[in-house]
């Protein structure tokens, strides 16, 4: 029988733990690589997807994604600019909070939010045929439509193309030649000028995850070739692709999946515009020294 995934209320408890774990701040991957190892959840469960077509998540990091707006919105959680999820000064003393009441509570602030507005509240009870995402994912669905989409393959080189000489790589190469055991791409990466590491590269438009199969296909090809490898993905990589790529004795293979490549574009604002929406508030004392 196969292990079932945990819903999002019964992530809130395990994500609470996992900040701890991580000293109370984390990335989004590291949370979820940390929740994984804490729930010692099995293969077969963090590898099945949330949607594809949608989006690069898994359903336990789709799960995830609303576990950490509901504790936000409840004032467990904090998140900044960067990515980077803390515990708030209020959970610092949280061992353990009912997901029932937190879920409770954030319906009821965010129907009160709503009187007086022609909106419906943002969180909606969560089920398989209900397909509203939390915040901090819809950019994101709509960036993979696009990559996975519209983009042609060779459109997705040039792009990572640009990705990596933004971040600094030089003589940035895109080959796609075919029989070349799926390199698509070399370059040179500059560490603070010094030193350098020769780079293949490959770059696929998944939707779905990539397996230990097309690895070590890639270290075969790229042995003796370069210092290092680099598999760019707009899907993500399976439990075992993620350990074969980092397995003792063989050469070292640096995985970017498609949350990461999204962050990176926005980090590089390559495609995707943060903006800024301006407050403005009045000092009523500042009038009374005029």
């Amino acid at each position: 029988m196969a292990a079932k995934i945990p819903t999002f209320d019964r992530l809130m408890n395990p994500l609470l733990r996992a900040l701890k774990a991580l000293g109370g701040s984390g990335s989004i991957e590291e949370i979820y690589d940390k929740v994984v190892e804490l729930e010692q959840l099995p293969d077969d469960v963090i590898a099945q997807p949330h949607d594809p077509e949608k989006s690069n998540l898994t359903q336990v990091g789709y799960n995830l994604a609303w576990a950490r707006t509901y504790l936000k919105k409840y004032g467990l959680l904090e998140n900044s600019s960067r990515g980077i999820w803390s515990l708030a000064a209020s959970a610092k003393q949280v061992e353990k909070v009912d997901p029932h009441e937190v879920v409770k509570a954030v319906r009821a602030l965010d129907k009160k939010e709503a009187v007086g507005k022609d909106t419906k509240p943002q969180v909606e009870e969560i089920t398989d045929e209900n397909e509203e995402i939390s915040e901090e994912q819809q950019w994101k669905q709509k960036l993979h439509t696009i990559l996975t989409q519209t983009l042609t393959p060779a459109a997705f080189e040039r792009l990572v193309q640009r990705v990596l000489r933004e971040s600094g790589f030089i003589r940035v190469e895109v080959t796609g030649r075919t029989g070349d055991g799926g390199i698509d791409g070399r370059g040179i990466a500059r560490i603070h000028g010094l030193m350098s590491f020769h780079v293949l590269f490959q770059c696929k438009r998944y939707k779905g995850s990539v397996g230990p199969g097309e690895i070590r296909d890639f270290r075969g090809a790229m042995v003796g070739r370069a210092d290092k490898g680099m598999f760019i993905t707009t899907g993500t990589f399976t439990p075992a692709a993620v350990k074969e790529a980092t397995r003792d004795g063989a050469p070292p293979i640096d995985l970017l999946d498609g949350n990461e490549f999204a962050d990176k574009l926005k980090e590089l604002k390559l495609g995707v515009r943060t903006e800024s929406v301006e407050v403005v508030s009045i000092e009523d004392q500042w009038f009374e020294n005029v």
